[in-house]
């Protein structure tokens, strides 16, 4: 089973994901501190549980459907691997993998993710 959390907020306008079956399982609202001036301060988080053979499926459609602008991501994880999505680019790697969470946010660093958003564990 992959865990992870989708922010409604940073999927595109217009965007669909459909493509993989979900199942949310919680929804609620937080106040965000760190939200950059791109991203609204209240933030819908939506527990999405999946079949762990639907997680490299998973994140293509995410890449597809997260906004480019306003530092989103989508992190997730399965038994053995790390996911982390952004709009048009996805990272894969063994969890506990340290220098490939690196890269990542690295990554995230370049596509303005405040420091406080990259906190994402495997």
């Amino acid at each position: 089973m992959l865990i992870g959390v989708l922010i409604g907020e940073s999927l595109r306008v217009g965007s669909e994901l459909n493509s993989v079956p979900l199942q949310v399982t919680s929804v609620r609202r937080i106040e965000v501190a760190s939200a950059t001036d791109r991203q609204p301060r209240q933030w819908t988080l939506l527990d999405l549980p999946a079949p762990e053979g639907d997680a490299g499926r998973l994140a293509g459609a995410l890449a597809d459907c997260l906004a480019p602008s306003g530092g989103w991501y989508v992190n997730y994880h399965t038994g053995a691997e790390a996911f982390v999505v952004f709009a048009d680019r996805a990272f894969r790697y063994p969890r506990g993998n340290g220098a490939a969470r690196v890269t990542g946010k690295e990554y995230a660093r370049s596509v303005g993710v405040p420091e406080p958003q990259r906190d994402w564990e495997d």
